[in-house]
């Protein structure tokens, strides 16, 4: 059985992740990339479905663990009566196109008895390899296109269609385990050094976490996450998955279980702002650059996500053999609301661009430009039409109040980029529709009843996208219309101190059942609460949802209060964005009034 989620960490190597558990146990990776069938699928199912665990024989061993400082690379420490070792796990940046999972156990003092298991899988934990040897300590797994060489310092012997191994670890040992991946029709992945594999990914971590600024005390957060965030990077593309993993539940032995490892537009512009913020300026470029590569086309064509590279199929099926993670089923592989109508997108795809040219990372593109106003002119046709909305409802269509401000965000960007940068266009039909769509929205999107915008035009249901509406700029925190429905909020979606996306007992989103603590939106709250001057209302918010990490600063996608546990995808890539961006606007509105004298900016980032 998998453990808890929150007893996982990831590490990888920028194109693909693993999950490795307090025990030892890596019980997910896709191999070659995030979105691949996994070689080890135990989360989703059992031991059969493949996993590999190094650990200590005792069974009363001390475990405790972290990341080696501004890295991905996981040291697990061990110890027992008998002595104490360290279990080191990392995978190192890729070279000539084969991928390498590295384990090392380290004595450390006297002598500690452990136990490796690995059961090779592909396919989701579908087809068992056919393996070879090579002595003792080189093992080559086979199936179809699919093929992993295993080499390690003790011998491997076979179980069952397993193999395992038994050895002692003394004080000044290294014992390594490498793992290696590549096509079964190419050479098989080389040897590597491991003591220099791991030299060389310490070197490259230290050296890319370098420019991130200072956010006061919270830079050892904002730094964890941002290091999060580029674990989910493909590097090949600059593509940001949301998250490493696929049908972790928001609700346990849930239906509520998609598939995360996909590129989505909603994250778009608070994905550029935090990576800017905080020194990151070739990523948030790379992710610039995927976002336009991406959404290149027939406007009316546009996705609400694609693949690692830009791919625009992908398709929804489930998986039989899998039971989930603590029987929460079905296991889904695609996801296919990648063919709903959300049109938020063309609000996210419009401000990156004009965040982007306006924080100088990049300068006035004319062929950029032709494609935003050919989107443009396609949402002027659709803008009025009701869509699935940002939270994805697999219910019927709606007119939801967010994605008509993103739309009112869409043409404003649009105009501001005419006066700001000189661009040509129709800049004032655009303020006409600018105009008519803010008035729209105030009035149909507005509760007069509940004191707060709602979720959907003519609904008394509330909704935290509507946090948004400030952060985007539709209406300034001084707006009572503002204050009303985060106070609304607060008194109605809040629950045990955290922000739920609306009530689904109430909400008709296609689905039974209760799920998590959205995280995102207890952010989106907490910069609300800055932006109302609430800020030690904020700072304790914030400091909650810190509390809420893993022990080695990871979150999911939503919080289960009941239970106490992280439910949803693991780790995702919009939870440690909202935290990077809220750490942000605290450190600024904290800041001295004659630090911010002189700048027009309001004390917290806005989109």
């Amino acid at each position: 059985m998998a453990l808890r989620i929150e007893d996982y960490a990831v590490i990888g190597d920028c194109e693909t992740a693993a999950l490795v558990g307090r025990n030892g146990s890596i019980d997910w990776l896709c191999w070659p990339r995030f979105d691949s069938g996994a070689v080890f699928a135990a989360l989703l199912g059992g031991a059969d479905n493949g996993y590999w665990k190094v650990a200590a024989t005792s069974l009363g061993a001390h475990v405790s663990r972290r990341y080696r400082e501004n890295t991905l690379i996981l040291e697990t420490d061990i110890e027992t009566e008998d002595g104490a070792a360290t279990l080191i796990d990392f995978m190192p940046l890729r070279r000539e196109g084969t991928s390498h999972l590295i384990r090392m156990v380290r004595g450390r003092s006297g002598s500690v008895a452990m136990r490796t298991d690995i059961a090779i899988r592909f396919d989701y934990g579908s087809i068992i390899p056919w393996v070879t040897r090579e002595g003792d300590h080189s093992l080559q797994a086979v199936a179809g296109p699919d093929m992993v060489v295993l080499r390690s310092d003790v011998p491997m012997r076979p179980d069952q269609f397993q193999h395992h191994a038994e050895f002692t670890v003394a004080a000044g040992d290294t014992i390594s385990f490498v793992l290696g991946y590549a096509r079964s029709f190419a050479d098989a992945p080389k040897a590597i050094n491991a003591t220099n594999a791991l030299k060389e990914t310490v070197e490259a971590w230290l050296d890319w976490a370098s420019p991130a600024k200072e956010t006061g005390r919270y830079s050892g957060a904002v730094l964890r996450s941002l290091i999060t965030l580029k674990a989910l990077t493909y590097r090949p593309t600059g593509g940001i998955v949301a998250a490493a993993t696929t049908s972790l539940p928001e609700r346990l032995a849930g239906r509520r279980n998609w598939d995360y490892r996909f590129c989505w537009l909603r994250d778009a512009t608070f994905t550029l702002l935090s990576l800017m913020n905080s020194g990151f300026h070739r990523e948030a470029e790379d992710w610039r650059l995927w976002l336009r590569r991406a959404v290149a086309g027939d406007p009316a064509q546009v996705q609400i996500m694609y693949g690692l590279a830009g791919e625009r199929r992908l398709d929804e099926w489930e998986v039989p053999w899998l039971p989930g993670y603590e029987d929460s089923r079905p296991v889904r592989i695609g996801n296919a609301a990648a063919k709903q109508l959300q049109l938020d997108i063309f609000g996210e795809v419009m401000d990156v661009f004009y965040q982007s040219t306006a924080k100088g990372l990049s300068s006035p593109e004319q062929s950029a430009w032709d494609l935003q106003c050919k989107l443009i002119e396609h949402l002027e046709s659709i803008w009025q039409e009701p869509d699935e909305g940002l939270w994805e409802v697999r219910g019927p269509r709606r007119h939801f109040t967010h994605s008509k401000v993103m739309a009112w965000v869409a043409f404003d960007r649009a105009v501001k980029s005419v006066e700001q940068f000189g661009f040509e266009g129709p800049v004032e039909r655009w303020r006409s529709l600018r105009d008519h769509i803010h008035d729209e929205v105030c009035r149909k999107g507005y509760s007069v009843t509940r004191r707060a915008f709602v979720q959907c035009f003519g609904s008394t249901q509330l909704d935290a996208s509507t946090l948004l509406i400030p952060l985007v700029g539709f209406l300034p925190p001084s707006d009572e219309r503002v204050s009303s429905t985060v106070d609304a909020i607060g008194r109605h979606l809040m629950r045990d101190g955290l922000v739920l996306r609306y009530d689904t007992r109430r909400t008709r989103d296609g689905l039974k059942g209760r799920e998590g603590a959205f995280l995102a939106c207890s952010f989106w709250y907490a910069d609300n609460l800055v932006l109302l001057g609430r800020h030690r209302e904020a700072r304790e918010l914030f400091e909650n949802l810190l509390s809420l990490r893993n022990d080695v600063g990871l979150l999911a996608e939503e919080y289960d209060t009941p239970t106490g546990r992280l439910v949803g995808n693991f780790p995702q890539a919009f939870s440690h964005v909202a935290l990077i961006n809220t750490a942000h606007n605290l450190a600024r509105a904290e800041k001295p009034a004659e630090q911010r004298s002189g700048s027009t900016r309001e004390p917290i980032e806005q989109a």
